[in-house]
């Protein structure tokens, strides 16, 4: 396993190679939360293009909401029953906010795990830490509800109205303070953050000044938080004087306006800044660093992240263009960025659910028990580093941004060991509520992704390849061959019969023969260096 920086010289011309389930694979792991078998089939059968196209095709359909799961014996929520959706529910109890916002989460599992066969999920994960606002310092869970609906309704849309939705969603005003930006003191949060974060960047170019936030401030003032948690724009709390940016902005002036005129101002300032090329190389090299990989040298400034933002800008900054070029690349597909990536821990506790094809109780039907055993998940998370929609500040988790290590601060002496305790749990005992378990169903997994298990040579490679996007070792493999599924023996129907014997007589004995085996495979292969890798 190699994680020295790779450049390649490959650019954005369509892949013309020969399109295998190697390819299908590396496709669906940067833009799903890990793939089925049948999947990666699927994706195999549709070809290059119209993979794409599928993926990046997303439906407006809005999915069920999250659950009342909190109602219990020594609490209630007064407005909501148990099994009833609380998103539209406005309330300023700090207790049953905390209790949404709890249920939210639990509710975002359920939705990673039974995701659509298209990117949302994935590229709503990047937008929100792109956009980076913490939960807990929101608070109202209502507003969080909302707040990420505009990425998952946005998330291969238009950049420019994302941008223009959450500059005024009561979400962020909460989050940056931009209700409490007015006239008379000025709060300069989200003026700064508008251009260092979300739009110009930090790299290359750009060079707005100090003043320019100042008057970034100037221009968003008047915008607050009703009663009903709806934003308005208070033109009494607006400063109407002009505001004059730097050469950055080319000296551009901003008439200060009057009465309800005030809150066009916002829109000349977004227009103001998407005038610079440097917002499309900024939001691409972002893009880029998600699902390519995180190393930018001049080869790939120049024949990556530059015509991507030219198309960019040439498509008024929509979204999807960019990433169909992208993601059908023969840059992509280079094998230097074929299992290159660390997982998130997002990646590697959803992909495993889903790779292993774990069902969980319905988390409409059987909300109690489907909303505690996502729990479990959402815990796992915590402790590997990724609390969601929780990230650690207005920046993001750092593993998204942090030069030079980037994914790596995924791993560390604490997170490693819980990743491969939790694998191994799940293999082993799982979890169980109200005699509904949730555990890795061995056998069931060996046919899923093998199509003769009986022949260990067979298992071995079919495993490894699901399993694992690098290369490994041919003398490995032979090694956990002989050592796991043949019991230290040299035949292969050592193997073979065992897996014949349950299948024609499915006994506990000899269920427990193949399992055990199984068992010890997974687990081998799970903790290895390379099954953290995608």
């Amino acid at each position: 396993m190699s994680l020295a920086p790779k450049t390649s010289a490959l650019g954005l011309n369509t892949y013309k190679g020969n399109w295998m389930s190697l390819h299908s694979k590396h496709l669906l792991n940067r833009t799903l939360f890990g793939a089925k078998a049948s999947d990666i089939e699927y994706f195999k059968t549709k070809g290059l293009m119209a993979s794409i196209d599928e993926l990046l095709n997303i439906q407006t359909t809005a999915l069920p909401p999250p659950l009342n799961d909190y109602n219990s014996t020594t609490f209630t929520d007064p407005n909501v029953p148990s099994g009833k959706t609380w998103v539209n529910d406005i309330t300023t109890d700090g207790t049953i906010n905390s209790y949404r916002r709890n249920s939210y989460k639990k509710w975002l599992i359920s939705v990673w795990l039974g995701q659509e066969k298209n990117i949302r999920e994935k590229l709503s994960l990047f937008w929100s830490n792109h956009f980076g606002t913490e939960a807990d310092t929101i608070g109202y869970g209502s507003m969080i509800y909302n707040h990420h609906q505009i990425f998952r309704n946005n998330c291969v849309g238009n950049f420019k109205q994302m941008v223009r939705l959450v500059t005024t969603d009561p979400a962020m005003l909460r989050y940056l303070n931009g209700y409490l930006n007015t006239k008379t003191a000025p709060d300069e949060n989200y003026g700064r953050e508008l251009q260092e974060l979300y739009t110009v960047g930090k790299e290359g170019g750009a060079k707005y000044s100090e003043e320019d936030v100042k008057n970034a401030a100037k221009v968003l003032t008047g915008w607050r938080i009703d009663a009903n948690f709806n934003s308005i724009f208070d033109s009494s709390r607006h400063d109407t004087t002009n505001k004059t940016f730097s050469s950055f902005y080319k000296g551009t002036t901003i008439t200060g306006k009057t009465a309800a005129n005030g809150a066009l101002e916002t829109d000349e300032l977004l227009t103001m800044i998407f005038q610079k090329t440097e917002v499309a190389k900024f939001i691409c090299r972002k893009l880029y660093r998600y699902f390519v990989y995180y190393y930018i040298d001049n080869t790939i400034e120049n024949n990556i992240i530059t015509p991507l933002s030219n198309i960019f800008i040439a498509n008024n900054y929509e979204i999807k263009p960019v990433l169909k070029t992208l993601l059908s690349s023969e840059h992509f597909y280079d094998t230097l960025y074929i299992g290159c990536q660390i997982k998130s821990p997002v990646d590697h506790v959803i992909t495993f659910l889903r790779q292993y094809e774990i069902i969980f109780p319905n988390a409409i039907t059987d909300y109690t028990d489907s909303y505690f055993l996502h729990n479990y998940m959402v815990n796992q998370l915590i402790s590997m580093g990724q609390n969601p929609v929780d990230p650690p500040n207005v920046s993001g988790w750092p593993a998204y941004y942090q030069t030079p290590d980037y994914n790596k601060l995924w791993i560390n002496a604490d997170t490693l060991p819980k990743r491969n305790k939790f694998t191994d749990l799940m293999i082993e005992t799982g979890y169980t509520r109200n005699g509904k378990k949730v555990i890795v169903n061995t056998i069931q997994f060996a046919k899923n992704v093998c199509p003769n298990p009986s022949d260990p040579n067979v298992l071995i490679e079919s495993v490894f390849s699901f399993l694992v996007s690098t290369e490994i070792d041919a003398s490995l493999k032979a090694n956990l061959k002989k050592q796991i599924l043949l019991s230290g023996q040299t035949s292969d129907y050592y193997w073979t019969d065992a897996w014949n014997a349950y299948t024609s007589s499915p006994t506990t004995i000899n269920y427990n023969t193949v399992h055990t085996r199984l068992k010890s495979l997974l687990k081998y292969i799970m903790n290895l260096p390379d099954y953290q890798l995608q």
